[in-house]
């Protein structure tokens, strides 16, 4: 673990009212810093019940660190690993990499079986409630597996799945393709519908409180699709990165759309949009004070509020490449570069909003499964 230096970030402090910012603190503190073993992380952090952290990296490693930053033990993939864990029930911890297979790892961090693909496999796995795992190939496949890593049944598309799949409270299973389409499955691996669209669909869905599904595409549009397929609305952002928007408790919805962090209201009107520098992929999150965590300009994690207007910025050393994550006690998880940082922003910092899909994958422990008490 290397602990922070004092003056490495720096944060600043907008009051609502006020037009000029101000250096001010502590608008977020960093508790620990966490080295990681091998290389820069590209997926969001996983966070147990326990407070037990996994962190995946690039070059293979999935790393099990402690709730106060030190490392518990270590897992070697075979390739880079982009998809962001999901932990199970049972604490098992699930991921793809890009050795073409899916893996299965023990809450101490030893092997319990792996699964062939015939592709890349950066697609997050979704985690249903009898345990089946959900998650999609580059070899243009979705699968389904029991607990014990046996094949249940694939779906064939007819292009790339790294769309990370969302599970709705009936168990319809709805994730993206390249072959243009969103697609939603029954557990038992039947097609309901497809939904064509205009454009690649790399990014996640989030699934509201009513059943309504949001996704984006490489088309540029936001869809809102009702749960038999049908469209609510679409709106045009213009956005074609692999941000996937999330939902506060006011049902408001917020994403990253290339350089620019839009919030839109549940009918589809597009409330306010805060600009950045550079393309943006990562998801925000938010949290139940209604302040939602994007990642921006590379090295910044911004706060803002559900006005739009901003609260602060803290400015880390290195690059910003995945999803923050936050704990049930409100800690922030974000990585930069090859180190995972853990942020608290008062003493009493505000949990996940109690909303349907409030940050990537849903929840902390990324079963991308929506949330049923909120």
């Amino acid at each position: 673990m290397r602990l922070p230096h004092p003056l490495r970030a720096a944060v600043w402090f907008f009051s609502l009212g006020a037009s000029m910012a101000c250096l001010a603190g502590p608008a977020a503190t960093n508790l620990w810093q966490f080295t990681l073993p091998d290389s820069s992380a590209g997926s969001s952090p996983a966070i147990a019940p326990d407070g037990t952290v996994y962190q995946a990296t690039f070059l293979g490693c999935l790393a099990a660190v402690t709730p106060d930053g030190r490392l518990q033990w270590k897992f070697k993939a075979g390739r880079e690993i982009k998809s962001s864990p999901a932990i199970a029930d049972d604490g098992t911890v699930y991921f793809g990499s890009r050795d073409w297979k899916f893996y299965a790892v023990s809450p101490r961090g030893r092997l319990k079986w792996t699964f062939p693909t015939g592709a890349w496999v950066d697609s997050s796995p979704a985690i249903g409630a009898d345990g089946t795992i959900y998650f999609g190939s580059w070899d243009a496949n979705f699968y389904a597996l029991k607990p014990d890593g046996a094949k249940k049944w694939a779906f064939a598309t007819g292009g790339i799945i790294d769309s990370s799949p969302a599970i709705g409270a009936d168990g319809t299973i709805y994730f993206g393709s390249h072959d243009k389409n969103f697609y939603a499955l029954n557990p038992a691996g039947a097609k309901k519908w497809a939904f064509a669209t205009g454009g690649q669909i790399p990014s996640s869905p989030a699934i509201g409180a009513d059943g309504t599904i949001y996704f984006s595409s490489t088309d540029g549009n936001l869809y809102a699709l009702r749960p038999d397929g049908t469209e609510r609305w679409r709106l045009r952002t213009g956005g074609a990165t692999e941000s996937s928007p999330v939902l506060d408790g006011q049902g408001m919805i917020y994403l990253s759309a290339n350089k620019k962090e839009v919030a839109v209201s549940e009918d589809g009107k597009k409330l306010w949009e805060y600009p950045t520098i550079r393309l943006i992929d990562a998801t925000p999150v938010v949290t139940a004070d209604r302040t939602a965590y994007f990642s921006a300009s590379w090295r910044d994690l911004i706060a803002l509020g559900p006005d739009g207007r901003l609260r602060w910025v803290l400015t880390l050393d290195a690059v910003i490449k995945a999803s923050p994550a936050i704990s049930d006690n409100g800690t922030i998880y974000v990585t930069e570069g090859g180190y995972l940082n853990a942020l608290v922003t008062t003493n009493t910092s505000p949990p996940l909003a109690k909303s349907s899909w409030p940050m990537f994958r849903a929840n902390a422990r990324h079963t991308g499964r929506v949330n049923p008490n909120h």
